[in-house]
């Protein structure tokens, strides 16, 4: 059986072989009720007596009833002891073989008209251990002939284990057949029809997010036994709600906290010289600030919903290129922004979309080398491209560095959140953002549906 085998088929295999045991329960013991009143070797012996003398009963010259020594005669006569058995026509000639019981030595021609007869005791009677008999008219090669017999001695092990063999297999195999295609027709669609409210609870699991952390799986008709499963899994989707609600409030807690600390460093990090240790700490309280801002930015875009309006992408550029000058060229680079389109009418949110762009040239800054031009540009289409003159993006870095907390290196500076929120953002615009392939250098796009005015 496979790892995923279908419930349905399961079950009607299951189903089948708890049939096809009980079928043979069933039949067992009526079998063995009949082997213990010996009722089934009489019927098997006197049944073998019958169907011999249909061959063996022939007429000599003079008329008279003759018996052959056919193979079934000689069978019978070496494997019944006490064989004994009365043949008799019409006209009242007979032949006989044995020692025929007194209670049937005189019936023969008193039932002529019957065509069949069995002669016996009830079952359980105290004189149940008298000698059966069967008696019954066959055609043969001497014509109708009456046969009178009965069971002799015991019976061999062979032909009572036959005798029940066949005994078995007739009534059991059409029996069986029938329940197997009941089952087979039958099974199948109860079992749809319990589990269908299943496919919901699949369906409204397949839609549980980060972002839909209310979501629970529907109970409504779920039947009995799955119920713990789907309790359990609504109780673990709780837990993790409100793990994520404890991490969500401790990151703002300490993102705000943050900010206090960072603004007092800044401030008395000013009074230093410019060169060379001043510089770099106030690269390093940038970092912090910007760490704590991104920390916030993420809180803030997943507890709110964007406010979309018609700007100008171009002049949003404009300024975040303009705020981000100074820690551009402090950190030894040159910027340049290009743009063939004033203005460039998107729909968006202002604040969001600069801190998108800031993120973008941040990334630049920290991974840049320190050397070369950091290029912004707008193209008409709405999109903007952020380009570099540092190591570049390795190949299978290009869709991981939008993961959270994704560094292309350990000694790279950053959390990581940079181009995550940035992709956040866009996203929340209907737009994207991605890493494209560029020699001596990172080339990140982002790209914003224009507004269409009208």
């Amino acid at each position: 059986m496979s790892a995923h085998s279908s419930l349905r088929w399961q079950l009607v295999r299951r189903l089948l072989l708890l049939q096809a045991v009980l079928l043979c329960i069933v039949i067992v013991v009526v079998f063995a009720i009949l082997i213990g009143n010996g009722m089934l070797l009489r019927l098997d012996s006197e049944d073998s007596v019958v169907n011999a003398m249909r061959e063996a009963v022939i007429r000599d010259d003079a008329g008279r009833l003759q018996l052959r020594s056919t193979p079934e005669v000689e069978r019978l006569r070496r494997e019944v002891p006490g064989l004994w058995f009365v043949l008799r026509d019409q006209e009242g000639h007979t032949i006989g073989e044995g020692t025929v019981p007194p209670e049937y030595a005189r019936i023969g021609d008193t039932l002529d008209a019957v065509g069949y007869a069995r002669f016996g005791w009830n079952l359980g009677d105290p004189s149940g251990d008298r000698p059966t008999a069967q008696l019954r008219w066959i055609d043969s090669p001497a014509g109708r002939i009456q046969v009178l017999t009965g069971p002799g001695g015991e019976v061999p092990l062979g032909r009572y284990l036959m005798a029940i063999g066949l005994s078995l297999a007739t009534p059991m195999l059409p029996l069986l057949a029938i329940m197997a295609l009941a089952t087979l027709l039958a099974t199948p669609f109860v079992v749809r029809r319990a589990l269908a409210s299943l496919h919901d609870v699949a369906a409204q699991a397949g839609r549980i997010d980060v972002d839909r952390r209310a979501t629970r799986l529907p109970t409504r008709e779920v039947p009995l036994e799955v119920m713990p499963l789907v309790n359990a899994i609504n109780e673990a989707l709780e837990r993790l709600d409100q793990g994520y609600e404890r991490q969500q409030r401790f990151l703002i807690d300490a993102a705000h906290e943050l900010r206090t600390p960072i603004a007092i460093l800044r401030t008395r990090i000013e009074l230093l010289e410019p060169e060379p240790l001043g510089s770099r700490l106030r690269e390093d309280i940038a970092r912090l600030a910007t760490l704590a801002e991104q920390l916030l930015d993420l809180q803030r875009l997943r507890g709110t919903t964007l406010v979309l309006a018609p700007l100008d992408l171009n002049a949003v550029a404009r300024e975040v290129v303009a705020d981000m000058a100074p820690l551009a060229l402090g950190a030894g680079y040159t910027l340049a922004f290009e743009t063939r389109r004033d203005p460039c009418i998107v729909r968006g949110d202002r604040g969001a979309l600069q801190r998108a762009l800031t993120n973008l040239l941040h990334n630049a800054i920290e991974h840049g080398n320190r050397r070369g031009q950091i290029a912004v540009t707008l193209h008409e289409d709405g999109s903007l491209d952020v380009t570099d003159e540092g190591g570049g993006i390795p190949d299978g870095e290009r869709e991981r560095i939008f993961e959270a907390f994704h560094r292309l290196s350990a000694g790279h500076h950053g959390a990581g959140l940079g181009l995550h929120l940035v992709r956040e953002i866009v996203n929340a615009h209907g737009g994207s953002v991605a890493a494209l392939p560029r020699r001596g250098g990172a080339h990140l796009r982002l790209q914003l549906p224009l507004h269409e005015s009208g």
